[in-house]
């Protein structure tokens, strides 16, 4: 079966940082691209980045760019968002997400998905 199960979420002050880590089973990370995508309340799940299997990296939110950093430790299996300068509007439930071919923007290029962890950003 496969799985991808997040974690590292939690409440984090404005302008701290975390580290979400995506682990996986059932499958070897690096033979696909894997996604970060998040969703605050009432909002769509948004892309943040990906990273492909020869381990390029895209990102698709402006919001981020320069803040956020995707990379991955074949060695653990585990992709890992790296969260910097973290601001409020950077709060919602974040997810990993296997792609179905290669780094897509769109959540329905992907298959496979994690079952989230929360982030919050708030003094």
């Amino acid at each position: 079966q496969l799985q991808l199960v997040e974690s590292g979420g939690g409440l984090v002050q404005p302008g701290g940082s975390l580290r979400l880590s995506c682990a996986a089973s059932g499958f070897t990370l690096d033979d696909y691209a894997i996604g970060w995508f998040r969703q605050a309340p009432g909002k769509e799940r948004e892309g943040l980045l990906c990273i492909s299997t020869s381990g390029g990296t895209t990102n698709y939110a402006d919001s981020v760019k320069g803040r956020f950093t995707i990379s991955r430790d074949n060695a653990k299996n585990t992709v890992y968002l790296q969260m910097n300068s973290l601001r409020p509007e950077d709060t919602a439930v974040y997810y990993c997400a296997k792609a179905a071919l290669g780094c897509m923007r769109v959540v329905y290029e992907y298959d496979v998905w994690g079952q989230g962890t929360q982030v919050t950003v708030s003094s």
